[in-house]
């Protein structure tokens, strides 16, 4: 009997210790995983008071730690304007870029979804299967027929053409389409029919039936494509450096590259303000909708 008792005792402690060694191991995972994350975000924070301008040389506790970089950036420092002259434009270009591009892109995004999700149509499935297709092949593949593209385009409609932010957008309208439709139609399609047939029934049209029912319920991954848009717009860099050319059009992505552009005279640390400054509108966008976020990416995980 007491060896049945020792035998059970040690059974309970061997697997106390294996499940308390488990929450260690993944204790300890979890904590790499939050510092391999955050350490890039540091070592920015750090380089931004870093007065040396070198990054050769830089520590994650700068030794001569000031605030030179953000007077440089705000046009504080007499002997260094170029930072006020434009900073705050780039600031500017880059929002309104990013916000008409989102606004667009859902509004568009949105009533292709419909059509393809609710309507029945010749061509509906090939079409589908041809925005998917169109998706596999890399965007770098396109650089130079986007760039052949808006030049000609430019020579018709000059409002449209290089160096303009309305070409700017029309382009990344068209490369953010075909993902976002098929997120949306995924979607639309969890939600049940039985609501289009009761507004048919009470004699809605198709778009009072798209915009009074179906939008509404359709809210958490709006939120979710908008902020994926408004982010990958934001923070592009190739496609604005190639289309723009007057440093007065340029999006925050692409004249921050001006810091660091000088062969002698690299301002690695207002590049480093300044790209921790430019952040800040998508910090405050996670954190204003970071439930919708969750609620868009969960719900249409589930069929009802």
């Amino acid at each position: 009997m007491l060896s049945v008792m020792q035998s059970y005792k040690d059974l309970r402690s061997s697997q106390k210790f294996r499940k308390r060694f488990s929450i260690w191991v993944r204790l300890f995972i979890a904590l790499f995983l939050i510092f391999f994350s955050i350490f890039p975000v540091l070592w920015i924070i750090s380089a931004s008071f870093d007065n040396s301008q070198s990054l050769a040389t830089q520590t994650l506790i700068p030794a001569n730690a000031g605030l030179n970089n953000y007077r440089d950036l705000f046009g504080l420092n007499p002997n260094y304007q170029f930072g006020d002259l434009y900073y705050w434009k780039w600031v500017w270009n880059s929002v309104k870029v990013a916000a008409i591009t989102t606004v667009l892109s859902i509004s568009i995004t949105t009533m292709a979804a419909y059509a393809f999700s609710r309507l029945r149509f010749t061509g509906r499935v090939t079409m589908l299967k041809g925005i998917l297709l169109i998706q596999v092949f890399p965007n770098l593949l396109a650089l130079v027929a986007i760039y052949l593209l808006v030049f000609q385009f430019g020579e018709i409609i000059p409002a449209i053409g290089l160096n303009t932010h309305a070409g700017l957008i029309l382009v990344y309208l068209g490369g953010s389409m075909g993902l976002n439709i098929w997120l949306m139609k995924g979607f639309m399609d969890t939600i049940p029919r039985a609501i289009d047939e009761s507004g048919m029934m009470d004699g809605a049209t198709h778009f009072q039936i798209f915009w009074r029912l179906l939008l509404p319920l359709l809210r958490p991954m709006l939120v979710v494509i908008g902020i994926l848009s408004f982010i990958g717009t934001y923070g592009d860099f190739i496609l604005a450096r190639i289309l723009l050319t007057d440093v007065n059009k340029y999006t925050l992505m692409v004249g921050l590259q001006i810091f660091t552009a000088g062969q002698f005279d690299k301002k690695w640390g207002v590049f480093a303000a300044g790209a921790l400054i430019g952040a800040l509108p998508i910090l405050i966008t996670y954190l204003a909708l970071q439930d919708q976020i969750a609620g868009g990416l969960t719900q249409g995980a589930v069929k009802e």
